[in-house]
């Protein structure tokens, strides 16, 4: 099971307010002036990076557990269901032209399907996903 939940530390500045961080992915590095804030910008750091991994066809970490002084942060529900497709894609060798194919859509199609710019595709990604043999799964912790 993937989790797109990413363990982020919340370091005080001595300026004021919060610089957060990732141990999973590194180039996770923004702030907020309050905790809410910084877990807000910490939420669209983490989708920005797994967006342009994607595009950039690099691997995505699995999350690891939080340690001292750490919280849990998740990316948002279309980006996670974006990142296990392109999981499964990468774990199963399957292309974009051959999810086009098994989709019967044409290239761009397949590529809009994981398209950081196109957010509103989740139940098209929930059936893309149970297509591949995976079932997504959403918490509310």
């Amino acid at each position: 099971m993937d989790i797109f939940s990413y363990a982020v530390q919340f370091t005080a500045d001595p300026d004021g307010g919060f610089v957060v961080t990732s141990r999973d992915l590194p180039e996770v590095v923004t702030q907020g002036d309050t905790r809410a804030h910084a877990i807000a910008e910490a939420e669209g750091a983490l989708q920005a990076a797994i967006e342009m991994r994607i595009q950039d066809g690099l691997p995505i970490p699995p999350a690891s557990d939080p340690e001292a002084g750490e919280a849990w942060v998740a990316v948002p529900i279309a980006t996670a269901m974006k990142a296990a497709l392109y999981l499964t894609m990468r774990e199963q060798g399957i292309s974009r032209t051959d999810l086009a194919l098994r989709l019967g859509v044409n290239d761009n199609e397949a590529q809009r399907i994981l398209s950081a710019a196109d957010q509103g595709q989740i139940p098209a990604l929930e059936t893309v996903l149970h297509s591949l043999g995976k079932r997504p799964e959403l918490r509310v912790a």
